[in-house]
């Protein structure tokens, strides 16, 4: 529905260029940089309109691209943390077979600070996956 709304409403815009160029087709001059030039104004009208469009298409097919991009890196940490979890049920799932309660653990991104020191001891080791 709203993709339909989206062509009507592109559509009319089209049809108002369209009716605004051929309303005025009288020359006018246009003054480039390195020189200047005589165009029918219906031409400089229909120009900048496909200009326009041509840049806002650019920009918003590269915006579409980064944010494919973006979903399947999510989709693929999503993925890895979807395993982790099930390993770590699987082992909860182990402990509690065998009866033996694990002791709970905080996992976090920070450094392990001993109490006994007051500088901080770095965890060198790799997170399992």
């Amino acid at each position: 529905m709203k993709l339909q709304w989206l062509l009507l409403i592109g559509l009319i815009f089209a049809v108002i260029i369209a009716v605004f160029a051929v309303v005025n087709v009288e020359d006018v001059p246009v003054n480039y940089v390195f020189g200047e030039a005589e165009w029918p104004l219906i031409l400089v009208i229909l120009a900048s309109a496909l200009l326009g469009f041509l840049l806002s298409s650019v920009l918003a097919i590269m915006r579409n691209y980064q944010l494919q991009r973006k979903i399947k890196a999510l989709q693929k940490e999503v993925a890895v943390k979807e395993t982790l979890i099930a390993t770590q049920q699987n082992e909860i799932g182990a402990y509690q077979k065998v009866g033996i309660q694990p002791e709970p653990q905080i996992v976090t991104n920070e450094p392990v600070v001993d109490d006994l020191r007051e500088e901080p001891i770095v965890d060198t080791r790799k997170d399992e996956i």
